[in-house]
């Protein structure tokens, strides 16, 4: 039985999730069990995430987030940030087109400030060049941290308080998202993990309050579109109740 067309077949067209995010976790660790350096997995993890924004857009899901880097992962041996570094960039470079001639618009999510000078003119670029697609958006989560993404929406607001832009009575929770990276995005509905690890890891801390976890005991270079396709026939079969009866 083939059951990646298995799952597909089963999916409810009418009941999509909006926004899939994906803490992309064991490429080390995929590596290290075929006795291969740990950047083998992060090479192979990239073809995954092509894979994955390919059949997002093919589906019809409007968001799709990947935690690629985290405000932690600055604490990994330098050689191996410089290797994602590098990753990164030719990311950029081998697959803008692909992914501008697929009506995929590139959201960032974090501060890139501290990363390389050529780094952050990739990212910029290419931003840029995508802002007016509309079929996917894809935001990539690049040196960030969901308690620093509220310390920062935080401080944004106060200085718009200080600055009579807005007033205290006018904050809400809905309010509030204005100030995040995912402003005017719909919260994630479904937050997949790789790797057996049951932890969040500081990802979107505020935006996933009602997302419906899936913890996945492969490592992300075995995530394929079958495994997509399990996730959301999965997640069709809860009922969200939102705190209702």
């Amino acid at each position: 039985m083939n059951v990646k067309n298995n799952y597909l077949d089963k999916i409810n067209f009418d009941n999509l999730p909006k926004h899939i995010a994906i803490i992309m976790d064991g490429n080390g660790r995929w590596a290290e069990k075929r006795f291969l350096p740990r950047t083998s997995g992060h090479k192979e993890g990239v073809k995954r995430v092509m894979d994955t924004v390919e059949e997002c857009g093919n589906l019809g899901i409007k968001y799709l987030t990947l935690y690629a880097f985290s405000t932690e992962n600055w604490s990994r041996p330098k050689k191996e940030i410089d290797y994602l570094m590098k990753l990164l960039v030719k990311f950029i470079k081998n697959k803008l087109e692909e992914i501008h001639k697929n009506n995929v618009k590139l959201n960032i999510l974090g501060d890139l400030n501290r990363f390389d000078k050529n780094i952050i003119k990739e990212v910029e670029y290419a931003v840029e060049l995508t802002k007016n697609n509309s079929k996917l958006i894809l935001n990539i989560a690049l040196n960030y941290g969901g308690r620093d993404e509220i310390v920062r929406a935080t401080k944004r607001i106060c200085n718009d308080i200080i600055n009579n832009n807005i007033s205290i009575e006018e904050i809400n929770e809905e309010y509030f998202k204005r100030y995040l990276y995912t402003e005017n995005q719909s919260d994630p509905d479904i937050v997949i993990r790789t790797s057996g690890e049951k932890r969040l890891s500081n990802f979107l801390n505020y935006q996933i309050a009602y997302s419906e976890f899936f913890f996945l005991d492969i490592n992300w270079p075995d995530f394929h579109k079958n495994s997509l396709h399990k996730v959301i026939f999965d997640y069709q079969q809860r009922n969200r109740r939102f705190g209702n009866i």
